[in-house]
């Protein structure tokens, strides 16, 4: 799905759900008859955004494993995963809206995630090797609130309407999930950006910072 498309699915579907998405706009929900309380039950199988490479993709319900496998660029919200989400993603950002399976993030080189986890249960789901725990503030905080916002728009989702109504409590039970590589990398652009150093010096810090 290229940039311009957007899907609305109302109902549930299989696995495979926005492989190679890039640039449309999957919708996911269930049908507004249904007596099924959404984030209880799932609505899509496994793999879902499997190599996205741009887009977005909103999901009111919870889906299987491998949620954004070797994601490179999407933006995905999505309100519980299975088992091994966000693996070798390398790009783009996902918002969990309720609880991961075990080995979450594992090989994860790019992107951030977001997890709302009220429960404290998320951080003994996580694959350490290559990223870190940190709490929302800031820019990050305002993209969530907004993508949250835009979330409930497109799906309804009482989820995101919960949290936003009581924000400031809830925002400090996200947890951003952040590939150190990754901050390393983004942290030489800024000061790049600060002291304005040409594209030469700034690729050469890059690589430098990437070799460790």
């Amino acid at each position: 799905m290229p940039k311009g498309i957007e899907m609305r699915l109302e109902g549930d579907c299989n696995d495979f759900l926005g492989k190679g998405l890039s640039g449309g706009r999957l919708i996911l929900h269930p049908h507004r008859t249904s007596p099924l309380v959404a984030e209880e039950n799932v609505i899509s199988g496994n793999v879902v955004g499997y190599g996205a490479t741009s887009g977005e993709i909103f999901i009111r319900g919870t889906v299987g494993e491998r949620f954004c496998v070797r994601n490179s660029g999407a933006t995905a919200v999505v309100e519980g995963v299975g088992d091994h989400g966000c693996e070798y993603m390398t790009g783009g950002r996902v918002v969990v809206l309720g609880p991961t399976g075990r080995n979450f993030a594992a090989g994860m080189s790019g992107g951030i995630a977001f997890v709302h986890d009220p429960d404290g249960a998320f951080p003994s789901n996580v694959n350490y090797e290559m990223v870190d725990l940190e709490h929302v503030s800031g820019a990050d905080e305002e993209w969530l609130r907004a993508t949250l916002e835009r979330h409930l728009e497109l799906t309804g989702s009482e989820v995101a309407e919960k949290i936003l109504a009581a924000w400031t409590v809830e925002v400090p039970r996200f947890r951003k999930v952040m590939p150190r590589d990754y901050k390393a990398v983004l942290g030489v652009f800024e000061e790049a950006e600060k002291n304005g150093w040409s594209e030469e010096r700034t690729a050469e810090r890059v690589m430098e910072v990437a070799r460790g």
